[in-house]
């Protein structure tokens, strides 16, 4: 039997270890901030949080510290928890490819007759147990039946167990069962991000735990305050010399993460990557009139380009302000002097059916990346000939190529009603819109990037027009806009707002068509310039046509 090694300094820290693990998985060396975490793993308190934004390893830098505490205590026993047994598993079986493949721990390796499964394996110096060394199990699973030194709760919240209040309530009472199974003295360690603001990793502080938090930005002083304290030491040391700046520049940079906010959302960016659950009622309501442009519009032009800006003269007075308080309209702070055509106009339809909802509609052109809202409004009588006939008159009067409409009427009877009278009036191609994700979350998530980018042009009268058209409130573009949430029924009417999101979408779709298509071209165009100068090289002359000779 060989000698123990007295005084072992892996054992003494676990960031020695983990370089290893990196280094064995030909991954660049660890970065500060999974130095700063792999310890905090090691010395943190018996019940912790590790909050820490995607992207970072927090499940591979835990999995190297459940094999660290074998390595240390081959008698350890943990167990692995995650929002679905497929998750677990998957820890579990990155836990033991390491075990496996790591030199250092070929003492660790499962003996014959002993349990060797992904959901529960034993190492080698193990005693016989009842429990395994490390067993894997969902959140929803059976979690009693074994002991645990240490649990790890990996991303046990995720959006399909968290999204309404019974959810929640549900998973903080499924979490209690870890004190049945837990060891004296045992420790827990939460792994996650959190994905409402409403998260259960908030409530854990009232049971004794501390939360750590490494975002992806540094804060600035008044973002510092929304964390309470829970600041990684390490982010509050180098905050105020690198404020806004990647704490992991060599993974996201300042461009990159500018990308990911303006494509998640500043909500959905605030809980993924800066780990903010405060989300004040500002940022609740991701759809902000002040990132519109507004300016009298043309028909039939737009312009080239166009600057965004909110300063005071910017800002557009004397139309009816329905968003919260501060909120407001911004002309834009410049615009070229070319104006060209329109690339193309849509309308686009949501029928009301016998409802009391509006046949809302809205119409948006589109010009170098610019989508110019020229028209909106709402119908009562969703499928009455002169509703039918008033939706067909604006189609005329816009010039729409292209006319949508969303499929909640009658197994497309709606599109079979319009068809003649749109053909009599404007004949135009028409196409049924069908949709299988939450409402709020697919308007939102439609709307909020263009609007953030400030790519969304509406015409100034609209803005009257729509309140003036409006029975009340509620029925009104702009007060559904800034009033949408992510929550199932957020508004009570949303009509006009998902006509406006159904015409954004379709253009969206188009200019990712069309990017897609420029870029397959200029392969092409690269690919025969690159065969031009090799024939030219090769036998003095330049390619004629497809023959190339």
């Amino acid at each position: 039997m060989a000698t123990p090694v007295v005084n072992d300094p892996i054992k003494k820290d676990f960031r020695k270890f983990l370089y290893i693990v990196w280094k064995t998985l030909n991954l660049p060396d660890p970065t500060p901030i999974q130095y700063d975490m792999g310890n905090y793993l090691q010395v943190g308190p018996r019940r912790c949080v590790v909050e820490a934004f995607r992207g970072i390893g927090k499940s591979w830098i835990t999995s190297a510290y459940v094999v660290w505490l074998l390595y240390c205590d081959p008698q350890h026993k943990i167990l692995v928890v995650s929002a679905s047994k497929e998750r677990a598993d998957a820890f579990s079986t990155f836990t033991k490819r390491l075990i496996n493949e790591i030199d250092l721990l070929q003492h660790l390796r499962t003996k014959n007759g002993q349990r060797d499964s992904v959901i529960a394996f034993d190492v080698g110096p193990a005693m016989p147990d009842h429990s395994p060394s490390v067993k894997s199990v969902g959140i929803s699973g059976q979690l009693t039946g074994s002991r645990a030194n240490t649990i790890i709760a990996d991303d046990v919240e995720v959006t399909n167990n968290s999204a309404t209040q019974t959810m929640r309530d549900k998973l903080s009472e499924a979490i209690k069962e870890f004190d049945a199974v837990l060891k004296p003295s045992g420790r827990v360690i939460y792994l996650g991000t959190p994905q409402t603001e409403m998260s259960i990793y908030n409530l854990l502080p009232e049971r004794g735990y501390e939360i750590r938090v490494w975002p992806a930005r540094y804060p600035t002083d008044k973002q510092s305050a929304m964390y309470q304290g829970r600041l990684a030491p390490f982010i509050e040391l180098n905050r105020a010399s690198q404020e806004t700046l990647p704490t992991e520049p060599d993974r996201f940079t300042k461009t990159d993460l500018m990308e990911r906010e303006a494509s998640y959302g500043k909500a959905g960016f605030a809980l993924q990557f800066m780990l903010d659950t405060t989300l004040a009622d500002a940022d609740k309501y991701p759809l902000k009139l002040s990132d519109l442009m507004v300016t009298a519009l043309n028909p039939k032009k737009g312009w080239a380009d166009l600057a965004w800006a909110s300063g005071p003269t910017q800002v557009v007075e004397n139309v009816p302000i329905v968003g919260f308080t501060g909120d407001k309209f911004y002309r834009p702070m410049w615009m070229s002097d070319d104006m060209l055509d329109f690339t193309g106009s849509v309308l686009a339809i949501d029928p009301s059916g016998r409802g009391k909802d509006e046949t809302a509609y809205a119409v948006v052109k589109m010009l170098n990346g610019y989508l110019y809202v020229t028209r909106i409004g709402g119908f009562v009588g969703g499928y009455s000939d002169k509703t039918l006939t008033s939706l067909s008159t604006v189609a005329k009067q816009e010039s729409v190529n292209m006319v949508i409409v969303e499929s909640n009427f009658g197994d497309g009877m709606y599109v079979k009603l319009l068809t003649p009278i749109l053909n009599r009036i404007h004949r135009v191609t028409i196409e049924e819109v069908r949709h299988s994700t939450q409402k709020e979350m697919r308007m939102i998530d439609t709307l909020e990037p263009v609007m953030m980018q400030h790519r969304l042009i509406v015409d100034e009268k609209l803005i009257k027009e729509d309140y003036d058209s409006a029975p009340e409130p509620s029925y009104s573009l702009f007060y559904q806009m800034t009033r949408l949430t992510r929550d199932r029924g957020a508004i009570i009417h949303d009509d006009r707002l998902d006509a406006l999101s159904m015409a954004v979408a379709y253009w969206t779709e188009q200019m990712d068509a069309d990017s897609e298509s420029l870029a397959s071209m200029q392969k092409t165009e690269a690919f025969n310039r690159e065969i031009e100068r090799f024939m030219d090289h090769a036998v003095g002359q330049k390619p004629r046509g497809i023959t190339w000779m």
